[in-house]
């Protein structure tokens, strides 16, 4: 379904997990919406033990490329440590469930299954943290609807598949529950409980048969645990925990029970930040500053000081000199007299004719017209608007620029001249779909945009050689003088078609997908063909059909009817076992000693439907 690759977020400088769809399957709408929903079932858990989604999109133009971008885990997953391993023992494997359990209660709690819980799908980083990865097959009350139920239940992996899954493709709660608990099973016991040649063998193992008992295959485990497993991965799904979070609850009485000194929950957050100590010997700016000063201003002192003494015996000899030289004085008051006229005359000038007789004016860019027309009208001047132009960088109804600009000057009651903004510029991509690539360019240069690269691409909507979308796509908003790409129509792709009868329902939906076809699947019972294989399917008599066409697969559920077998004379426990591997429900009826069985209802032989009731009699 897709390709995950690691990469780098360049904005935050950080490595990141990005999960890219199959160009091939990206033009099914079903795949996208099923890949979506899983970034947004993994996104609506913030939990530590949920691997987190960070973005979600696609690419605008090109190849078709569905993507969620998730947080990177450097590290293994739970299949690698069980097959590195083998049987974990009882502790190590509730250290790796009880992450795993928790975060499935917390799905749970709002109402989200995950429906594809293996150990391919729990990861385990280099520093310990444990997560679940991979809600593509989730669904909720807020995750809208998935793909068909029978399809979903092929997609998953059948050796974790609870029984009403591969039966009558429903799921719930406890359907997880088995799956968490075939996985518990599993990381105790190092093997799976069911194992055979192909997956449909193991599918009717977890349908008609009750798993091992986890202690026969490793003796270190305790009854408690034994029963624990068992009620997760119990055949029927009454007999289970109701949800992760009833089963969460087993899981840490039971580890208290065996560790009462263990701590539940450690989770060091808290950790005290110690406080910063100064540095004595260094003191801030402003203390240096008034440390100069204060210096400064000493020195000033003793400065004037000197000054005072110097000017004192400078005076009485300029005294001396003034009497001596009184023409000299009178040459001095004139040419200042004469400074102080030439000072009247320009201020004069200035205020009268000069640059004084106007108004400066502060810059009014980046106001709008009312906020400018008020801060001049407080210099006693008004305002007009010559002229409106697109501006990528000011907002529309607001000052580019004005005449005269912030700084200049206006003659007093004068009038400032403003120019606005229009806003960006923008052209809306007129509309090309079903155009010939003549008329597309036509369009596009009436527009005043460019042909960029056309490319061509198969279209179960256009003809060959028409227009399928541009790419910015019709109607979107872009400069003036932009290149819009165009993609052609190849017509419709034809793929051929394979009849998958007497076939296995994976082999044939894994084909039929590749391909680019639409698979819907029904099922129906069968005497003569075997459960989970192909019975037939439409269409079936063409060899080759349109891509995304859609195949329907009839497939066996196995016969209708099942023989009663002969329980006679075998005790309660062994007869009810029996029976119920098979399907039955047992009612029993008591005579006498009560020691073996003495009568079936119905008679042993008879051919019944899946799930009837048969009545024991034991005398």
């Amino acid at each position: 379904m897709a390709t995950i690759y690691y990469a780098l977020d360049l904005r935050l400088d950080r490595p990141v997990a990005v999960k890219i769809m199959h160009p091939h399957l990206a033009n099914d709408e079903d795949f996208v919406a099923r890949f979506i929903r899983e970034a947004k079932a993994a996104a609506a858990l913030a939990h530590p033990n949920i691997v987190a989604i960070q973005d979600q999109g696609w690419n605008e133009g090109g190849v078709p490329a569905v993507f969620i971008v998730m947080e990177y885990i450097e590290g293994f997953t739970l299949r690698d440590v069980i097959a590195d391993q083998g049987a974990l023992g009882v502790t190590d494997s509730l250290r790796y469930f009880a992450p795993v359990v928790a975060a499935m209660a917390a799905a749970h709690k709002v109402g989200i299954l995950h429906r594809d819980i293996k150990p391919e799908n729990i990861l385990i980083s280099k520093d310990g943290r444990v997560k679940i990865a991979d809600f593509g097959l989730a669904k909720g009350p807020e995750l809208g609807a998935t793909l068909t139920v029978e399809s979903s239940v092929i997609l998953g992996s059948v050796s974790y598949l609870s029984p009403e899954q591969v039966q009558r493709g429903v799921s719930d709660m406890r359907s997880d529950v088995y799956s968490l608990g075939i996985v518990l099973f599993e990381m105790l016991t190092g093997k799976k409980p069911f194992d055979g040649e192909s997956p449909i063998q193991i599918a009717y193992m977890h349908v008609n048969e009750n798993i091992p008992i986890p202690s026969t295959l490793n003796p270190s485990i305790s009854p408690e645990l034994d029963a624990i497993v068992l009620k997760a991965a119990a055949n029927n799904s009454d007999k289970r925990y109701k949800d992760a979070g009833a089963l969460q609850e087993e899981i840490l009485a039971l580890q208290a029970k065996l560790d009462p000194k263990r701590r539940q929950m450690s989770l060091e957050l808290d950790i005290p930040i110690p406080k910063a100590k100064v540095d004595k010997k260094k003191r801030s700016k402003m203390e240096i500053l008034k440390s100069v000063t204060t210096q400064i201003d000493l020195k000033r002192g003793n400065v004037m000081r000197e000054n005072t003494n110097s000017s004192s015996k400078r005076s009485t000899t300029a005294q001396t000199k003034r009497k001596r030289k009184t023409s000299g004085r009178v040459k001095r008051n004139r040419a200042i007299a004469l400074f102080i006229v030439l000072l009247i005359i320009a201020a004069s000038w200035y205020k009268i004719s000069g640059p004084g007789n106007k108004i400066a004016i502060p810059s009014l860019a980046g106001m709008t017209q009312s906020q400018a027309a008020k801060a001049v009208a407080e210099l006693g001047l008004k305002i007009d608007v010559t002229e409106k132009i697109f501006s990528e960088d000011v907002a529309m109804g607001k000052v580019i620029t004005s005449d005269p600009a912030g700084g200049g000057r206006v003659a007093v009651a004068g009038t400032v001249h403003l120019i606005l903004s229009k806003g960006k510029e923008r052209i809306q991509v007129p509309e090309l779909v079903g155009l010939t690539i003549e008329e597309a360019t036509a369009a596009l240069e009436e527009a005043k945009l460019k042909v960029g690269r056309v490319t061509e691409k198969f279209s179960t909507t256009q003809e060959a050689g028409l227009l399928v979308d541009g790419s910015p796509t019709s109607g979107s908003d872009v400069r003036k003088d932009s290149t819009v790409d165009l993609i052609v129509s190849k017509g419709i792709e034809q793929v051929a078609l394979t009849n998958f009868q007497g076939k296995t329902s994976d082999e044939a939906l894994n084909e039929l997908t590749a391909a680019g076809l639409v698979v819907s699947s029904k099922y129906e019972y069968s005497d003569t063909v075997p459960i989970g294989t192909v019975i037939s399917q439409t269409p079936s008599d063409v060899t080759a059909v349109a891509k995304g066409e859609k195949i329907i697969l009839a497939i066996s559920k196995g016969p209708s009817k099942i023989f009663v077998p002969n329980v006679y004379s075998l005790s309660k426990l062994a007869a009810a076992k029996i029976l119920e591997d098979l399907g039955f429900k047992v009612d029993f009826k008591y005579i006498g000693k009560k020691k073996s069985v003495t009568n079936i209802s119905p008679k042993s032989g008879t051919a019944v439907t899946p799930g009837s009731t048969v009545t024991i009699t034991l005398g």
